[in-house]
């Protein structure tokens, strides 16, 4: 465990490097940059997941979720293909 400066109220605070944590006397957050970083990047990861075409809702019917799992497994399964597909066409010079 550590002391981190606020960035608002200016003053030290025990700290044990956990992005929430917040200080003990103004209550602002001790993450800064790493926090606000943090929030938009896990905004964007659910953005990003619920665009994914078989992205499974709990408003979907069960056809609808049934297609979408099986859309997800023949996916992964042509993902699969093509990246072995490459993997060989790069190992044929060597």
């Amino acid at each position: 465990m550590g002391e981190k400066k606020c960035y608002s109220c200016g003053k030290w605070s025990s700290w044990s490097k956990q992005i929430y944590e917040t200080c003990e006397h103004c209550d602002a957050p001790l993450g800064g940059k790493d926090l606000e970083y943090h929030l938009i990047r896990e905004k964007e990861t659910k953005a990003n997941e619920e665009k994914w075409i078989f992205f499974i809702k709990e408003t979907d019917s069960p056809f609808v979720r049934n297609a979408k799992i099986v859309g997800n497994f023949f996916y992964t399964i042509y993902m699969a293909i093509i990246t072995f597909l490459v993997w060989l066409i790069a190992m044929m010079p060597g």
